[in-house]
């Protein structure tokens, strides 16, 4: 039996996962729309435990003051001599977490951080052609002046890299420091609200809701089978 997600309120077709309706952020199981006065922002040490408390939660939201903060704190722990290198490895999964949520805050999916995947890959590219070239020099009979040339060349690759560097980080702050969306979206209620505190689990209340159906059909089957038996003549 399949579920209808179609929102009451807007009429919006949604994904059979969701909970709550993209557009305008009805509760598709309930029909309510979560409203409410904002939370208070979460400060410096609140967001260093949701960090730690959300170690590998992925799905759901994080506010702007949650994710700054964090990245605040896992660049200062780096900063520390010795162990600094250790510390980061400790902070990369909450803090790709983190990332997840304030990405799902503003309505955009976690795949966007393959963006900087995509973009170290390239610098990667660039630093192995030009050891290449360089190291292919060593059969030139004029290796000084095609040094030089090489390196022009891939020095002008690298400025425009460079500005690809440049544009992509401002890019990502302007996205982080924007306001999240109001009230729930496709990824999870509004943290910012009281009445949006509970777990966001739409899967497993969508599944519920799916096994219910599925059971009373059973059950209804059953039943006009056993009505057919009694009605049948002998």
């Amino acid at each position: 039996m399949e579920l209808d997600m179609k929102c009451q309120e807007c009429g919006h077709e949604n994904a059979d996962d969701a909970q709550f309706c993209g557009v305008c952020g009805t509760n598709l199981i309930s029909g309510e729309v979560s409203v409410g006065t904002e939370l208070p922002m979460v400060g410096f040490g609140q967001a260093i435990n949701r960090g730690f408390s959300n170690y590998f939660t992925f799905s759901g939201r994080a506010t702007r003051a949650e994710y700054w903060f964090w990245t605040l704190f896992s660049t200062l722990v780096q900063g520390i001599p010795l162990v600094g290198w250790l510390i980061g490895l400790a902070v990369l999964i909450p803090s790709i977490a983190v990332t997840s949520r304030r990405l799902h805050d503003i309505g955009k999916s976690a795949w966007w951080m393959t963006v900087w995947l995509l973009l170290a890959g390239v610098w990667v590219l660039w630093s192995v052609g030009f050891v290449l070239e360089v190291i292919g020099l060593e059969e030139s009979r004029n290796p000084e002046v095609e040094f030089w040339e090489i390196f022009g060349t891939w020095l002008v690759w690298a400025g425009f890299l460079t500005l690809a560097s440049i544009g992509i980080v401002i890019w990502w702050v302007v996205w982080f420091v924007r306001k999240g969306d109001k009230g729930p979206n496709k990824y999870g209620p509004d943290p910012r609200q009281p009445t949006s505190q509970q777990p966001y689990k739409s899967q497993h209340l969508v599944d519920g809701i799916r096994r219910a159906a599925s059971m009373r059909e059973g059950h209804e089957r059953v039943e006009l089978r056993t009505q057919r038996l009694v009605l049948r003549p002998f």
